[in-house]
Parts: C-alpha cells; structure tokens; sequence
C-alpha cells in the first residue's frame, strides 16, 4: 500500500518531558520499520483496529511488524520473534464503549501480555480513543502507539493523550489522560477516506485557524479545493500545521486546566448533538461543525465579531461540505441539558470557548443564560 513520495517525512515533537513522543508525517509510513520498531515496549504487540480498517491495512501493518525479523539488529528490541495478536472492533462511534474496551483487555488477559506489551491503535479516533484507555488501565499502565487513519484522528484526536469512551448521557465521559509513545500519520490511508469523513477531519484543521491562527485561516480558504481532493503537498501541510498548533497548545497544559480547553471550539454544542441525534449519526466533525458557527454567532452577539467575520467562518465550513445549521429534531432545552454536563463546567458554571476575534479564542463562563436560550432558539435548523 506504500506510496513513492518526493515529500521527506517530516517529524515533530510534543513535549511533555519525561513522555514526550514524535508525530511523523508522511506516505508509507504504516511500512516502515524505521519509524515504527523503536517505540514498541517490548515483543508482545496487540494491533487495535476495526472491521472497515483491517481490510485495507492491517496486513501490511502485520508484515512491516513481522519485519523485524529480518531487521538489522540494532533496529530490533530483542533477539526474540514478535508475538503479534490482533483484536478487530465494529465500526461506529456508537461502538465506543466500555464493552469494546472490555474485549481488548479480554485478548490482552487471554494472551498473557505482560506490561511491557505494546498496543497499536490503527483506525480513526474512536479505535485510537478506546485503545488509549485499555493501555491506560491494562496492568495500571502500558505503551502504545498512534497510526490514525482519518483526517480527524490525525490532526486531533491521536495527539495529546485523551483518551476515553461515551456515556449515554455525554460524550468522552469516562477516560483517562494517557499519552502514546509515538503518532505515525500515514497519508496514503486518507486515499480510502469516503468524502463525508474528510470533511469531517476538516472541520478540526479549520479550528485551528479559528482559535489560534488567522494566516493558516486564510490558506485554508484558499486551498479546501486541494484539500477536498487530497493533494499530498496541501494535505501534509494541513496536517502538520494542526499538529504544531496542538503539540504547543498540549505543551503549555497537558490536563486541560487552562488554554488547552480553546481546542473545544464548537465541541460543547457539537457534543450535545452527537449525544442527542445518536453517537454516528452526526460525525464528530459535523457536530463541531454546527457548534462553531454556534459559538460564532454568539461571539458577534457579545460584540465580538462582525456579520463579515460570521459569514467568513460559514462560508469556509459550507466549502468544506460542512453543517452551519442544527438538527430540526433539537431544542433550546435539548442543548442545555446535554450542554451542563460538559467536561469544561466548573462548579455548575457553564464554560464555553468562544471567538474574541477570528485567530483568537477565549473560555468565558459569563455568558447570560437568556443570550444562550435565545441563541438556542433561534439558531437555524435543518
């Protein structure tokens, strides 16, 4: 499946002292020894991934694995032969729940992998969100690795170490703080992304203009055409520019008790929809979608931004094939409700990421509960 690219591999850091680990960026990456081996933990590897996935990657993920056998010794951790199982999921985000988990620890149980197993996530960000907690509670503690496969999971959730499964009553409730030892980005997988996932991951790459850079905003205007079409040098681009932003975001606040809640843009409206519709039956990225134009338009009620500066994150969304409206079935009280449970609230206040200008967002627990109603209300649905 490896592709010949005249784009080098590029890396990147996310610096957490002690657990820091690379992000690579690149095609053929799920092939390479080199940027795969030295980050295993020891010879027993369980390979996490789905039933859309596994058909298309999981072989070659097993043979560049299997590789190591016939590797220089020094790119092997020992001299003993890799014991490779696999556990294979349904697809879905409404399959990532602590049942799922609860099969990865059955296989890893059954196996009789010991702590010094490595578990690999291949999949987009619910395979990658679930295998981070198993290793995260498997014996207290166990490595694993990243190889995201959709355009979301590689911009925004393999990297920083959230990790986690949905609740009934609210998305990503249960979970842990757990980071990977390395995040390999393989481009060549978004080849096999159906168009409605892509849009989803670039509703993530256009946050990161939103809330922390206005020039990556405005290349983004500028190529959704390239990046609809996947053209490597757009697309590497994009994908490394979020994983900056979010690796220096990570950096300064690995926990989330400050700046690292301005990567939530949309997310506490968006998650309410996901929670509402049914987990799958909006994709993450169209949920956050809606929400950011959600959190927009309140921004400009606050005084914040113009109609102009409104339009243009529309505007952006709609030519990524994106929602800017909410579900018909939703109302005002259907969103609070959901909405109070959000992560970000502290002692019963309602924190919600919001746009002090485009490029820039703040968190802001002061917003007038009758705005937010009427917001609600009035929003456009479809």
């Amino acid at each position: 499946m490896s592709s010949v690219s005249s784009l080098p591999v590029e890396s990147l850091n996310v610096s957490l002292g002690e657990r820091s680990y690379p992000i690579h960026v690149g095609a053929g990456l799920l092939t390479s020894r080199e940027h795969l081996l030295p980050y295993l933990a020891g010879r027993q590897v369980m390979i996490v991934t789905n039933e859309v996935i596994a058909p298309h990657y999981l072989h070659a993920l097993k043979e560049t694995l299997a590789g190591a056998l016939d590797a220089p010794k020094e790119e092997t951790l020992t001299g003993a032969e890799l014991e490779i199982r696999e556990v294979i999921l349904p697809d879905g985000e409404a399959t990532k729940t602590l049942s799922s988990v609860e099969r990865i620890w059955d296989a890893l149980l059954a196996a009789g992998f010991n702590r010094r197993c490595t578990l690999i996530a291949l999949g987009g960000g619910v395979i990658g969100d679930m295998t981070g907690y198993a290793a995260a509670s498997y014996q207290r503690g166990v490595a694993f690795i990243q190889i995201p496969t959709t355009l979301l999971a590689q911009v925004d959730s393999s990297v920083g170490g959230k990790t986690g499964v949905n609740h009934p009553r609210g998305k990503n409730m249960i979970g842990a703080f757990w980071q990977p030892r390395a995040v390999l980005v393989d481009t060549d997988t978004l080849t096999t992304l159906p168009p409605r996932e892509l849009s989803a991951g670039l509703a993530e790459v256009i946050k990161y203009g939103l809330i922390w850079d206005l020039e990556f905003l405005a290349w983004l205007e500028a190529n959704l055409g390239a990046l609809r079409g996947i053209e490597e040098g757009a697309i590497r681009y994009a994908i490394r520019r979020s994983c900056e932003i979010k690796a220096e975001v990570v950096a300064e606040d690995e926990t989330e008790q400050g700046v690292r809640a301005l990567l939530n843009l949309g997310h506490t409206f968006g998650h309410a929809i996901e929670a509402h519709q049914g987990y799958g039956n909006w994709l993450h990225g169209e949920a956050v979608s809606a929400g950011m134009m959600m959190a927009a338009r309140l921004s400009a009620q606050r005084g914040w931004l113009n109609e102009a500066d409104v339009e243009r994150v529309a505007a952006i969304l709609c030519a990524a094939d994106l929602p800017v409206t909410a579900p018909a079935s939703m109302q005002a009280e259907d969103f609070l409700s959901r909405m109070r449970l959000d992560k970000k609230n502290v002692d019963s206040r309602l924190r919600l990421i919001l746009l002090e200008t485009l490029g820039r967002a703040c968190i802001r627990d002061d917003t007038d509960p009758e705005q937010l109603e009427r917001l609600l209300t009035d929003f456009p649905r479809t």
